[in-house]
Parts: C-alpha cells; structure tokens; sequence
C-alpha cells in the first residue's frame, strides 16, 4: 500500500517527508502497458515520471492550498510532455507524451533538453479561485546558470524549490517498475510559512540559506541516501539508518484512503456521454469500419471499447438520465 510518512526534527527548524509509491504506481504503469495503441513507456520514461510522482506528492502535502498541484516536465527531445497532477487528498495520476527513440540510458537533458529549450512547470490550481483568477505557475529551465542541463529531477525540483520559497531544500528520488520513492528535507522558514505560491521570498526567509549548522548536518546525511537504499529499504529502516542520533517526531503514516492512491477522472459513462455527443451516425460509421468504437483516455491510457449493443444502449438511452438503466455498465472501483 502506498504511504506517506511526515517528521520533525524535535528543537530543529527542519521537517521531513518520506513517499513511497507502491500500489498507486503500478496501477499507473499498468494501464499504459496494456493500452494497445501505445503500449508501456520506455524505461528511461517509467524512471523519470515515477520520481515526478513521489516528487509532486510530497510537494503537494508540503503546503497548505485547497487545490491540485500539477508538476510537468517539457522540451526539445524526443519526450515532448511529462504530467503529474496530485490532489489535495492525495490522489494522483500522471502521463507522458513521447514522439521519437528514447535511448535505453537516456539522461534526463537527452529526453527533454537536446537544444536547451526544456523547462519545468509547477502549477498550483485553487479549487476556491474567485473569478478570473488564474492559477499560479513558476517555470525554470531544465538546465543551470552555466546552461549545463541537469542530471535528474531532483536537481531541478531543489533549485526550483530555493527559487520558490527562498528554503535550502534535499530532494531524494527513484523508482522502478514496482515503486517510486522520495524523500524530502527542509529548512523551515525563519518566519511565516514556506508555500510554493510565494511568488517572491523575504529576509527572513532567506537569513539562513546554507549556514544553518543543524540543517546543514542532517541535509548532509539525507543526501547519503542512495537510490537503491530507497527502493529496496521500508520507511522505518530508513529514517533510523539516516537519522538514528538525531530526535525525530513523527506522524502517524497517511494510507490508504487517506493516503497516496491513483485515481482518474475517465470513466465508461463520460465517454458514453463523448459518444453521444458525436452522433449517432457518426457513431455507427466507426462500427461499420472497425467493428468496434474504441477511445482511450489521453491522460491515464485506459482504454474504454464499445461493441455495437454498447453503441445501441447509448443511443437508447435518455441523454438527460446518466445513470438510465440502458446505460452500458461502468466499471467496478475508482477510476
């Protein structure tokens, strides 16, 4: 089950997190993998969108704001787009757009930073926003003041971090096929809160950036975390194993429901609803062709087929009613 564990260092202006990803991103990988259309990610892509998700949930959990919080990752290579939306209760999905060969070893500027045009997106997108307000979004290039493209995403989400909220920050990642992992430790603000919707920071925010001695030192020993320590380690043999001498005070772990878990706004009845939308002959037109109408979700990859009784029932069916009993089943648990 996927988890996520939130700490202190008792007496310490620093806080921790620690994701670990396990059934929410198999669920991800897998309805990629059985979409007919596109088949599974390559490696190098699985890699980099499961450290964006742990990533972006312990981004999300690391502020207070009623709304999703949308991490992207987009440039100039043969990865066009890389999406991970986290909602306030934790439930995530994510998607990548590939258009080209992604090497087997591909770094992460040979994906996205070939002529320097990649960037990365953090989004935050209020629920409550009054009318005509925008939601806030800070962009910075996928590369370095000396326009050296940086090695993975947690260069990138620690210097955007320090951009952000002006807080020296330690960002962990890894994932495989069976877990995306994370963990985050931060200097808390010398004043007020840290919030990634700070468009600009202050003095006191600043005052302490890279010569606070306790942040230093515990910073220093998160960063001895490897990534095959966070894949194979569970979260208790880690935080002792990292920080046995220091005062930690932690929280109870967030699971299950309240906890990290996919979860994607398709569904069979929306796009029962798409179809009605098209029309019936146009409709029955792809019948005639393909023997079925098939649509596939552009964010999650699921894939939704409809054969021509499903067709005849949609049609049947008063458009007003959405849950008529001609309606073609849903599928069963939270999509």
């Amino acid at each position: 089950m996927s988890e996520l564990h939130k700490f202190l260092f008792e007496g310490l202006p620093v806080r921790g997190m620690l994701v670990r990803l396990t059934d929410a991103w198999r669920d991800i990988l897998q309805r990629r993998a059985a979409n007919s259309t596109t088949g599974p990610y390559p490696a190098p892509v699985r890699a980099l969108l499961g450290e964006m998700a742990a990533a972006a949930v312990l981004m999300e959990s690391n502020i207070k704001f009623n709304g999703a919080l949308v991490l992207q990752v987009f440039g100039d290579g043969p990865v066009k787009l890389a999406v991970v939306e986290v909602q306030p209760d934790l439930s995530l999905r994510a998607t990548a757009t590939v258009r080209g060969t992604v090497a087997e070893d591909a770094t992460l500027g040979q994906m996205l930073n070939v002529e320097g045009g990649g960037r990365c997106a953090i989004t935050l997108d209020p629920k409550d926003k009054s009318a005509g307000q925008q939601p806030y979004q800070g962009v910075v290039p996928l590369e370095d003041a000396r326009y050296r493209s940086f090695a993975n995403m947690s260069d990138v989400l620690q210097h955007y971090m320090l951009q952000s909220e002006q807080l020296d920050t330690v960002l962990v990642l890894a994932a495989n096929d069976e877990l995306a992992a994370g963990l985050l430790i931060q200097r808390m603000p010398a004043a007020g809160e840290g919030n990634l919707a700070h468009r600009r920071g202050s003095a006191e925010h600043e005052d302490q950036n890279g010569v606070n001695e306790d942040y230093n030192r515990i910073a220093h020993l998160a960063a001895s975390l490897t990534r095959e320590e966070l894949l194979s380690l569970d979260a208790d043999t880690i935080l002792h194993r990292l920080f046995w001498e220091e005062n930690l005070l932690r929280f109870e772990p967030l699971q299950g429901a309240r906890g990290p878990r996919f979860a994607c706004s398709c569904s069979r009845e929306r796009v029962s609803a798409m179809l009605r939308s098209l029309g019936e002959p146009e409709a029955e037109s792809i019948l005639a062709e393909r023997g079925e109408v098939e649509v596939g979700c552009e964010f999650c990859g699921q894939q939704y087929r409809f054969d021509a009784v499903d067709v005849a029932q949609i049609f049947a069916a008063p458009p007003d009613v959405p849950n008529a009993p001609f309606a073609p089943p849903g599928p069963q648990g939270l999509q």
